[in-house]
């Protein structure tokens, strides 16, 4: 399957692609790929470094007539997003993505393909493993742990680079020339609770939900997705006014910047209340599916009986639980007024497990204004600790502020023109891109960003465009040959 990849058009980019997609390379897990990445640099006798944080920064002159140009920086981030099916037995850090061709699209089978932002990473190798590109003075800047903290990114040494332009290649629209981009902060509610026994005339259910579509939590946020940790807490909500159903254990969603897709909760209910169970579930089942019917009809809500567990969350845990999740912002919290159709700002509900006397709740709040990501942050931590968790803000990341100015953008959008007869669009985005933090590393560098058609990332529905790539691979190759020269 992997091999089918290897014959795809443009072939130099999409064998490093093979090539990079057989390492392992998880947000936080990146020694192997760090490895792979500092090998290849030194195999094509280029000066290659690894910072103190893991970063690989690899050098490549100027070819012959382009030394007057403006040296540029290739950046791409290394790690990916580990989202698979809970019915897919995968091992993100032993495995290396299987990987199959289906029309116009490469996708994986059951897991997230490592598209995001492993094509952009996949271009920089070609460029600098190319013997006939044109290009100026490059240094290749590939970043760890972008997914999971940016902390590759915030890690960077401020004077490790001398370039005067970036060319970001994390973008997933190639009609698209990203400017700016949203900031975030993670939010971790936590608290412990005191395990109450099992009555053993009770029966227990597990109920799951499956099938959502799951998504990019940023650039995804607003499409009316399901988020399986919401729809969990709204069933468990309901029954429980219905026939006062215990809650032993919660397990919702996975990673922060992934819109959840699954959830499973583990409950008690007096045996005498079984059928009644068993009705209401199966209407609230009909009611919440029907809702959702058109944005996800592979929506699936199933409970099976299952053996008692030994304890359960007493009822005012259980009480204050479920008021605090329903109460929780998750969505779209502000548009940009006088951008249509740009969020501004949002949160997303990403990560809910509760078990062993134990709560754990993970958000990722995201704005392209620092006053509004924090006026959200304040209100979901306000609403947390009203429901007796502890709230905790790590991960923070500035957002980038666009430049419409900048000559990069100027030769992006003259070369796309000339490329394909048509107007790209210029926008910001409502997703974490590193620029706002080497912007703030290097104030005076010009920053801009730009790749191939990607679906579904962060999700296992993943899949990159082959027609787009080749649009995407024709489209850097023009822009490294327009930089402009030098000041003097």
């Amino acid at each position: 399957m992997n091999n089918d990849i290897r014959n795809i058009e443009p072939k130099i980019v999409w064998n490093h692609f093979a090539d990079l997609n057989a390492v392992p390379r998880p947000s936080k897990k990146e020694v192997r790929v760090i490895q792979f990445m500092e090998d290849f640099g030194k195999k094509l006798n280029l000066e290659t470094k690894v910072d103190k944080v893991g970063n690989v920064i690899i050098k490549k002159p100027a070819t012959s007539g382009m030394e007057h140009k403006k040296d540029i920086i290739l950046q791409a981030h290394l790690d990916m997003v580990h989202q698979k099916n809970a019915d897919t037995i995968f091992d993100f850090e032993k495995q290396g993505i299987e990987m199959f061709v289906d029309g116009d699209w490469v996708k994986a089978k059951g897991t997230t393909l490592g598209a995001d932002n492993g094509l952009g990473v996949a271009a920089i190798m070609a460029v600098l493993s190319s013997k006939d590109i044109a290009h100026p003075a490059i240094e290749a800047l590939f970043t760890i742990d972008e997914e999971t903290g940016m902390t590759g990114a915030m890690g960077l040494e401020p004077n490790i680079l001398k370039g005067d332009i970036l060319l970001n290649l994390d973008t997933e629209e190639d009609d698209e020339i990203g400017i700016g981009c949203a900031g975030g902060v993670d939010i971790t509610a936590t608290k412990t609770y005191s395990e109450k026994k099992v009555d053993e005339n009770n029966i227990a259910f597990e109920i799951s939900i499956k099938g959502l579509q799951g998504g990019h939590s940023g650039m995804d946020i607003h499409r009316g997705f399901g988020n399986a940790n919401k729809i969990m807490n709204r069933i468990l909500f309901r029954l429980n006014e219905i026939i006062d159903i215990n809650i032993a254990e919660i397990n919702g969603g996975s990673l922060r910047n992934a819109i959840p897709r699954e959830s499973f909760a583990l409950i008690v209910i007096n045996a005498k209340n079984k059928e009644e169970f068993k009705s209401n579930i199966k209407e609230l089942t009909q009611i919440i599916k029907s809702e959702f019917s058109y944005i996800e009809p592979n929506l699936a809500i199933d409970f099976k009986q299952v053996d008692l567990p030994l304890t359960i969350l007493s009822k005012e845990e259980q009480r204050l639980l479920l008021k605090t999740i329903y109460a929780a912002l998750n969505g779209v919290y502000r548009m940009i007024p006088d951008v249509e159709g740009l969020v501004e700002t949002s949160n997303n509900i990403a990560r809910i497990i509760v078990k062993n006397g134990e709560i754990k709740i993970g958000c990722l709040t995201r704005s392209s204004s620092e006053t509004n990501k924090w006026d959200l942050a304040n209100s979901l931590k306000s609403c947390f600790e009203l429901g007796g968790f502890s709230v905790t803000f790590s991960g923070e990341y500035p957002g980038w502020l666009p430049n419409l100015n900048a000559s990069i953008l100027k030769t992006l959008v003259s070369s796309y023109k000339k490329l394909f007869n048509s107007e790209p669009k210029v926008a910001a985005c409502h997703a974490g891109l590193e620029c706002g933090i080497l912007g703030k590393h290097y104030p005076k560098m010009e920053m801009i960003s730009f790749g191939p058609n990607i679906k579904g990332a962060h999700s296992p529905d993943e899949k990159a465009q082959i027609s787009s790539t080749q649009k995407f691979w024709k489209l850097l190759q023009d822009v490294l040959k327009n930089i402009h020269e030098k000041d003097n």
